[in-house]
């Protein structure tokens, strides 16, 4: 078995972006690493590597797991050969573009503020704005699904715009609800279940990323993008029956 090491520099549109490093993880996985930074033209790298890796299916593959930066490939040490695995991803990583196609775009709607966002008030505070501009720079922002995890079908969101990007609660919360939309540092994210949380909420939203008895399971994915919509809270109401009814709520904008 091959040691970890970094492959040749990848080139790109004519520049030569950071070097992988394809990495052991035991005796079952390998992770490639593509840099060190939230960046989308690394995480369309991940991206574009993970749809090569799963399209060829190499013998013993069980799982391909992207995030930021970085793609683990999980894999049956008995059924696959490793080095074997590793030229391909060596070959693979020498001229790699980001993934070209741009995923799907959501609509999600968000009721803000008061008993939906408990921390919209603060963190409006916390930067000398008031609150409807929070919510205005908060809804006018285009995010990035960088990554899935955490939770099942928990969203890893960039994008956020600096003049909102809050430090994490100095005391986390043990439980918020499904839906909560919340910003941390400069990311963002929707609670897909009840769950901790140590980042600050803005608002809720009906829409359930996961949901295991509806088709699909999973409504977002790694390269997605998000906007979100506000709404009245009558109008959260109509749609947060709907979900419960097994309905996904968010409108997809662009296929």
């Amino acid at each position: 078995m091959r040691c970890g090491h970094e492959a040749l520099p990848v080139r790109q549109q004519g520049c030569i972006v950071p070097t992988p490093k394809i990495l052991p993880c035991g005796d079952s996985a390998v992770t490639v690493e593509f840099g060190s930074t939230i960046d989308p033209d690394i995480n369309g790298m991940v991206l574009a590597l993970d749809d090569i890796v799963r399209s060829r299916a190499p013998a013993g593959l069980i799982e391909t797991v992207p995030t930021y930066r970085s793609l683990t490939i999980q894999f049956d040490p008995v059924a696959t050969d490793y080095d074997a695995l590793v030229g391909l991803l060596e070959a693979e990583t020498q001229n790699l573009p980001p993934r070209n196609a741009v995923g799907r775009r959501w609509r999600v709607p968000v009721v803000y503020g008061g008993e939906f966002g408990i921390d919209l008030e603060e963190v409006a505070s916390l930067h000398g704005l008031t609150p409807n501009q929070v919510i205005d720079i908060h809804s006018s922002a285009v995010y990035r699904i960088y990554m899935i995890g955490f939770l099942p079908g928990f969203t890893y969101l960039g994008g956020l715009d600096k003049r909102i990007a809050t430090s994490r609660r100095l005391h986390p919360r043990a439980k918020i609800p499904a839906g909560t939309i919340m910003i941390g540092g400069e990311q963002a994210g929707i609670a897909p279940m009840d769950m901790p949380s140590g980042w600050h909420n803005l608002g809720l939203t009906p829409v359930r990323p996961y949901a295991p008895g509806r088709d699909p399971v999973f409504l977002f994915a790694a390269g997605d993008e998000i906007v979100f919509e506000p709404v009245d809270a009558s109008r959260w109401e109509a749609l947060e029956k709907a979900a419960l009814a097994g309905e996904p709520v968010a409108e997809e904008v662009r296929p």
